[in-house]
């Protein structure tokens, strides 16, 4: 063998070497999942028993939560490690790149792509289908993420009238659902993709967002009369500050009078157990595919959703709310640089995604990341975290979720404080408790400064305080207007 073949060979040899110690990293997103999971006890009728189990292979956090109650500004602020008041983006409208001020962010894609990770997307990372069209972001795209099979006509005659506001069940199989080829997409690729290079692989499932349409096998799963409708509190809403209402001044989720008047809040709740327990089972698919191609120990796996959903809780169905409800999600992280078997109670944020899979990857710091890596947590559970989970929706609104408490502040001043250990439904606002005060006040400090207005072009849920003024999707809302759909 003459030099030069030698010494491409022991180069080539070198770079394959060093391509292996390089972790792989698969990310798994859930769209509009609450805490309804089994780990974190949010519903008693609960049945994942693969994310669980993938749960007891790492670190599990229960105590984390969404940047924003929100799909598009939630997950630019989980791709950025930026704030959405830090970019202006509130809204479904506009994607992040279309703002000139934001298009060179380098999101966590293209760090990984630029540190040597060949970078694999399918379904629902980014919001819709922003970020599919963009070659900087990916190497290779799959399918997006779709909400089809529809039924014939609509299940539910909701009051918006929305194509997406229908739920239950009717004929149609698993293999026809977005997800299901979402998740074969998957295994195919880590069935055939190159083993001597490390890839950074994200899957987005849309289920349980709506519609949320079950198969049989899946609603039978969670018969009625087995199954428990959300606790609620028939005059939760009597302690909290009128401008809660305007972040959901007007949406396409019904509120909960509907769901009671129409016979339709046990269907939904069923519906939407029944539509997390098929993304369980497509989870257990992927890690199976990990498995059988032996990259398990050599892979970061981290789960996570965008935000939390309400289903009946506080009055209201969906998102856009600074409560537990519309923030706490499920995350967990397995693999390399994670300690098997925990559970984690600190705060954490989806924005702290970013700065954990870089050091875990052992790559260069990412400056900039307004995220904080939870290596410490992943290595011990029991590490406190100093700084709160922070939750913005719309310029001026916070939610600040501590261990203990959470504290709420809205773009008028009004606010909102609950004691998480003994009200954890948040129930009761102690804002209004001067022996709080000093409590109000740690939290405070942590509000962030200085938000943004929104983004040039922004649209889909803005909501605007200015002037003593509120206005709602381009529409000022009255002085004492009456709150859309609630009439008890």
């Amino acid at each position: 063998m003459s030099f030069l073949k030698a010494a491409f060979f022991l180069f080539l040899s070198a770079s394959v070497s060093l391509a292996a110690e390089k972790p792989n990293i698969l990310m798994i997103a859930i769209d509009d999942q609450n805490d309804w999971i089994g780990y974190m006890g949010g519903h008693p009728d609960a049945y994942t028993p693969h994310i669980d189990a993938l749960a007891k292979a790492g670190t599990a956090f229960t105590n984390a939560h969404c940047q924003s109650p929100l799909c598009n500004p939630s997950r630019t602020s989980l791709m950025t490690s930026k704030r959405p008041g830090s970019t202006g983006i509130y809204g479904l409208k506009p994607w992040f790149r279309d703002v000139p001020e934001l298009a060179e962010l380098e999101t966590l894609p293209q760090f990984l792509r630029k540190n040597g990770y060949r970078t694999y997307t399918a379904g629902k990372i980014y919001h819709g289908g922003y970020g599919r069209q963009a070659p900087k972001e990916w190497d290779e795209i799959g399918p997006a993420a779709t909400a089809k099979p529809f039924p014939e006509k609509p299940m539910v005659d909701s009051p918006s009238g929305h194509k997406l506001m229908d739920w239950g069940c009717f004929p149609h199989k698993d293999e026809e659902k977005g997800d299901y080829i979402i998740a074969s997409w998957t295994e195919e690729k880590l069935d055939t993709m190159p083993k001597d290079e490390p890839f950074f692989l994200s899957c987005g499932f849309f289920l349980p967002h709506v519609p949320c349409f079950a198969t049989r096998k899946w609603f039978d799963l969670h018969p009625e009369s087995e199954t428990s409708l959300p606790l609620i509190k028939r005059d939760d809403r009597k302690d909290t500050p009128r401008f809660s209402w305007y972040l959901h001044w007007t949406l396409p989720e019904p509120r909960l009078e509907f769901l009671e008047d129409a016979n339709e809040w046990m269907n939904l709740t069923r519906s939407y157990l029944a539509c997390t327990s098929f993304v369980d089972d497509q989870v257990r698919r992927v890690m199976e595919a990990l498995d059988r191609n032996g990259l398990r120990k050599n892979t970061i796996v981290v789960l996570w959703s965008d935000h939390g959903w309400h289903i009946g809780e506080k009055e209201i169905t969906g998102k856009n709310t600074l409560w537990d409800d519309g923030t706490r999600v499920p995350l967990v992280f397995a693999g390399p640089g994670v300690v098997e078997g925990q559970v984690c109670n600190q705060p954490a944020e989806l924005l702290d995604i970013y700065p954990t899979l870089a050091q875990l990857a052992g790559l260069p710091e990412k400056d900039g990341l307004e995220g904080r890596s939870l290596v410490p947590q992943l290595e011990d559970a029991s590490t406190k975290r100093k700084h709160p989970a922070i939750t913005t929706h719309n310029a001026g609104n916070h939610g600040i979720r501590s261990e203990n408490w959470r504290y709420i502040v809205y773009a008028d001043g009004s606010e909102e404080l609950y004691d998480m250990k003994k009200d954890p439904n948040e129930w009761t606002n102690l804002a209004g408790d001067s022996q709080y005060a000093d409590v109000i006040a740690d939290h405070r400090k942590f509000i962030p400064r200085g938000d943004l207005p929104p983004a040039p072009n922004s649209a889909a849920r803005i909501l605007i305080y200015q002037d003593g003024k509120v206005n709602w999707e381009g529409k000022d809302i009255p002085e004492g207007a009456p709150i859309p759909e609630i009439t008890r």
